[in-house]
């Protein structure tokens, strides 16, 4: 995201006035939201249904709300119960030659995208990245994958689904509750009662940021696991820090502050460096030539091998959802276990050879 942009999304998380002068094209594009979802309900737009089960894990919002960490959870929670999962991403910030794209130990983050890097490298899983869902979802199928987990897919109705997560930044809620570009709602806040969970990532700020969580939300925190040397695979536990005096903290995620907080709370005397979300770094921005150590997240990570000095650590977050959302999401599991690749004459039909959404 560009600086302007990165000043237009602080504005709309914090309701600035000026944003009123943008209501008559919200208006426009609520209207245009609308129109495509009943297109995809009427059948006049076709999605494409795959013979295992699907879940979605997306947000309302423009900005990071830790989605990510939530997809690797449930990853290795449907491993540990007997599934074969993959991920299946657009792979924003990365560009390829050929889709889909199978994410293997040799794809860079600049071809694949920052997050499909990162989960390949958490999870061990089958990760394809595409812009077309369903031929995507498809090239997991023939990896042998019996459950899907689509990454940032819940405005993407070409791919239909079994279950819809929506995570939201307990800090930073839903802004000024205005959709663009008057606010960062990529759907109106009415799209809430027809998903199946909404999952609230850190404290809720004034009542999730002036807009109340809707009944039966459930919480999540990313709790920190350890630190890892950026050139190699050496982990050290949280304490003691394993780096002395202060440090260059830098984070281009969706929002930035959160991992300087984190930081801070785990006593990381931190020089705050933020960047805009899937930004692609260069050596010179990460050489600040005064010896301190660097330390970044684990999605900066996966951009900036070769780039960073030797000194580089990152903080590995994991995914901790409340155990209310373990239990309700069991039930529902245990629900989807019917669905299976005996479905396919059922569930699935032709797709074309390119399917754009």
């Amino acid at each position: 995201m560009s600086r302007l942009g990165e000043r237009w999304l602080a504005a709309a998380y914090a309701g600035s006035p000026w944003l009123v002068a943008l209501w008559p094209l919200e208006a426009l594009y609520r209207v245009a939201v609308a129109r495509r979802r009943a297109a995809f309900a009427a059948g006049r737009r076709s999605a494409w249904r795959a013979p295992v089960p699907v879940i979605v894990v997306g947000n309302l919002t423009l900005g990071g709300t830790g989605k990510s960490p939530l997809v690797a959870w449930l990853v290795r929670h449907l491993a540990a119960q007997g599934w074969r999962p993959g991920i299946l991403s657009r792979g924003y910030g990365g560009r390829s030659q050929a889709y889909p794209l199978r994410v293997d130990d040799h794809t860079p983050a600049a071809q694949c995208g920052d997050e499909p890097r990162m989960l390949a490298d958490q999870t061990g899983v089958p990760v394809v990245a595409d812009p077309d869902r369903p031929r995507g979802a498809r090239r997991l199928l023939a990896e042998g994958c019996d459950i899907l987990i689509s990454d940032d897919g819940l405005q993407h109705l070409a791919l239909a689904r079994d279950l819809e997560l929506v995570v939201v930044d307990g800090a930073r809620g839903f802004g000024n509750g205005r959709c663009l570009p008057a606010g960062p709602l990529r759907e109106p806040l009415s799209r809430l009662a027809s998903v199946d969970a909404v999952v609230i990532n850190g404290a809720a700020v004034n009542g999730v940021a002036r807009v109340a969580p809707p009944p039966g939300a459930f919480a999540m925190e990313l709790a920190p696991q350890a630190w890892r040397r950026l050139d190699s695979a050496e982990r050290q536990p949280l304490a003691p820090l394993p780096f002395a005096g202060a440090v260059h903290a830098v984070a281009g995620i969706g929002r930035p502050a959160r991992f300087f907080e984190t930081l801070a709370g785990l006593g990381v005397e931190a020089i705050p460096h933020p960047f805009g979300d899937h930004h692609a770094f260069r050596a010179e921005e990460l050489a600040f030539g005064d010896g301190r150590p660097l330390v970044m997240t684990a999605k900066d990570a996966v951009k900036c091998r070769g780039l960073a000095p030797a000194e580089g650590w990152v903080l590995e977050v994991a995914a901790a959802p409340e155990p209310g959302f373990v239990a309700w999401l069991d039930e529902r599991l245990a629900a989807l276990q019917g669905v299976g690749p005996d479905d396919t004459n059922s569930r699935a039909g032709p797709l074309p050879a390119h399917h754009q959404e």
